[in-house]
């Protein structure tokens, strides 16, 4: 099994403050055929420093290192920059402020070289608040009901499926199969859609029901700041522009085209809809309930909060309603 080399991009971003607990969870594996690619994006800090000061130790424990730095181009660059250099059999990617438990790669190895019909496999992952890296406060894959079937390209799609950093291990001679150039669209975020879909398509996944990564919820982290109406509506589009373009990569069918348009439409039609309430926004909450009318996507709930956040007699009336059912 240590003939196997497996692949870990790691793209990072002034993480200066938080990598140390990363590298010191890639040096604890007990796997240790490893070819670790880290992607600079422009940090200012030390990260550089840091990372170099734990060369010799990786070399050491028979650990290749590869480091490259780059003008920042967001996680999507930075990806996109790691997979030229991938060597391996299998690939990984992680963030720098998580961390790998000590049995993460060689049990996902495992289960890949003795299941060969799998092209993926997927662990859970303990999430843990930044002020305490000792008692998670759950599991992250837990609240997929779907998580053990095989088939994830469309749970993937409605955001169904986990696709936490660090929890995955491809092969990648499918990983070359759906993504020949090793490119993904060069966004800022959601790079886990644009790694998975396109083998998911293709391939089956192992679900692993054991936590081997380590999730950190930080307070400054990029999701936390989507606080207000402008930020919210350029996350949906930023996510929704990011899934149309990994579908434009993988060869679908007219009919799976025109099945999977209609779903992501729906999806962030709705998505901006409740934003619209959230935000008090009657003028965007209108154009979006229209448009889900157009696709014939008006769920009694739906409309039912349209009525009450647009109409003040229904407002009252379905609060007196409420009252009554109370």
């Amino acid at each position: 099994m240590e003939s196997y080399l497996v692949s870990i991009i790691t793209p990072c971003y002034n993480v200066e403050k938080t990598i140390k607990k990363y590298l010191e969870s890639i040096l604890n594996q007990t796997y240790k055929n490893l070819e670790l690619i880290f992607i600079d994006d422009g940090s200012t800090d030390e990260t550089e420093k840091i990372i170099k000061e734990y060369i010799n130790e990786f070399e050491q424990n028979k650990i290749k290192v590869k480091y490259v730095y780059q003008e920042n181009a967001g996680l999507g660059g930075a990806i996109n920059t790691g997979l030229k250099l991938v060597t391996g059999g299998f690939l990984c990617w992680a963030d720098p402020d998580d961390f790998f438990m000590p049995e993460s790669i060689e049990k996902r190895l495992n289960i890949l070289i003795e299941h060969p019909e799998y092209d993926v496999v997927s662990s859970d992952a303990y999430v843990y608040q930044e002020t305490d890296l000792e008692h998670p406060i759950k599991k992250e894959a837990e609240r997929f009901e779907h998580r053990f079937e095989e088939n994830q390209f469309e749970y993937l799609l409605k955001e169904e499926s986990h696709f936490c950093a660090g929890c995955h291990m491809v092969r990648m001679s499918t990983f070359d199969k759906a993504n020949p150039k090793r490119e993904i669209y060069q966004a800022r975020r959601g790079q886990n859609w644009q790694m998975l879909l396109p083998v998911y398509y293709i391939g089956k996944r192992y679900f692993l029901d054991e936590p081997l990564y380590g999730y950190i919820v930080y307070s400054d982290s990029m999701s936390s700041g989507d606080v207000n109406e402008e930020k919210e509506l350029f996350r949906w589009n930023e996510h929704e522009k990011i899934i149309r373009n990994t579908l434009k990569q993988i060869s679908l069918t007219e009919k799976e085209k025109e099945k999977y348009d209609n779903l992501i439409t729906i999806r962030y039609a709705k998505k901006r809809f409740y934003t619209a309430i959230d935000y008090r926004d009657k003028t965007l909450m209108g154009q979006q309930y229209n448009l889900l009318e157009e696709k014939d996507s008006v769920t009694e709930e739906l409309k039912k909060a349209y009525l009450r956040n647009n109409f003040i007699f229904w407002k009252i009336f379905f609060k007196v309603l409420d009252t009554v059912k109370g």
